[in-house]
């Protein structure tokens, strides 16, 4: 697919339009249920449309109707057209399809950006040593925060001052409240970390003699061991979109997965990709503090730790 043509485009519009009436958190598990269908077509050597066209491409991957519409959309409800049903921009659980066609329109809209962006990022040198996918859903958000509610990316300064940039409350104003204390997320991180580096290592072996017999190309071969816990990850989250009291406190460990696995790839030692994974669970951490706890809309922790996360890894290599 040319990235750039009007038929890509409109496709990622109408993914925008659909990922929109969704919501951010269940368009992101339908991205996640996507990728993980991709990955096994093009481990059994099928088409790689779906992992990478679709699930990771402008059709409906995270940056386009997977997530950022929904997240954008729903900014774009609590603060403009003040019809969000949760009544709060921080909500991306609430589908919003009992809206309004302006809502759902701002979806198709930043697909569009998303995919854009992303394409844009990889010509940027340094930048596209991040990821760019992650990279454009933190950047779309942050966009949505100063046109929609004339907010700085860190959020609102009167939160800041009254209980300090980096502290919790008390864990009020925490992202996912239920990951802490540090030393219980450390420990889920480096667990999450290994078990996403041993996906990664059983569908490496699994891949590379297909890319020796041209079933696979080098390129899936790569993203398929890259991804695969991510995806799983963002499947868990079900939980969280359709549960309630305690089923809903799922683990937000997507960002470990997918470090952890790079950390594999590069590495080759099980033992770092768990370590990557304690400390993207902090990272995750530090950018909930720095740009969700005190904001007005969702600024995705996950995202914004993957692209800084992403960059750091690939200078370290």
């Amino acid at each position: 697919m040319d990235p750039f043509s009007w038929q890509t485009l409109t496709m990622c519009f109408a993914g925008g339009v659909v990922g929109a009436a969704l919501g951010g958190l269940f368009s992101f598990v339908i991205c996640g249920l996507l990728v993980m269908a991709g990955c096994l077509i093009a481990m059994s050597g099928g088409s790689e449309f779906l992992l990478l066209q679709v699930g990771l491409g402008p059709i409906f991957g995270p940056h386009t109707g997977g997530f950022a519409a929904g997240v954008v959309a729903s900014t774009y409800a609590a603060a403009v057209s003040r019809n969000h049903p949760g009544g709060t921009a921080k909500d991306i659980l609430s589908l919003l399809m009992d809206t309004s066609w302006d809502v759902l329109l701002v979806g198709g809209i930043v697909a569009v950006i998303g995919h854009l962006l992303a394409q844009g990022f990889t010509m940027i040198p340094v930048v596209n040593k991040s990821d760019v996918l992650a990279l454009s859903v933190a950047s779309t958000a942050v966009l949505a925060r100063l046109a929609f509610q004339r907010e700085m990316p860190w959020g609102n300064a009167e939160s800041i001052r009254s209980i300090g940039y980096l502290k919790t409350d008390d864990r009020k104003i925490s992202w996912v409240p239920w990951m802490l204390p540090l030393p219980k997320m450390l420990l889920y991180g480096f667990a999450a970390g290994v078990l996403s580096a041993s996906l990664a290592a059983g569908a490496k072996g699994w891949l590379e003699p297909k890319v020796v017999a041209g079933v696979v190309s080098a390129t899936v071969a790569f993203v398929i061991p890259l991804i695969l816990g991510w995806s799983l990850a963002a499947m868990s989250l079900m939980a969280l979109q359709f549960g309630s009291g305690a089923t809903q406190k799922v683990p937000v460990w997507h960002c470990q997965a997918i470090l952890a696995a790079m950390a594999y790839l590069y590495f080759d030692s099980v033992l770092v990709a768990g370590l990557v994974g304690a400390a993207a669970a902090l990272l995750q951490e530090l950018m909930a503090r720095m740009f969700w706890n005190h904001g007005s809309n969702h600024v995705d922790p996950p995202a914004c730790a993957i692209a800084l996360g992403t960059i750091m890894l690939n200078v370290i290599r």
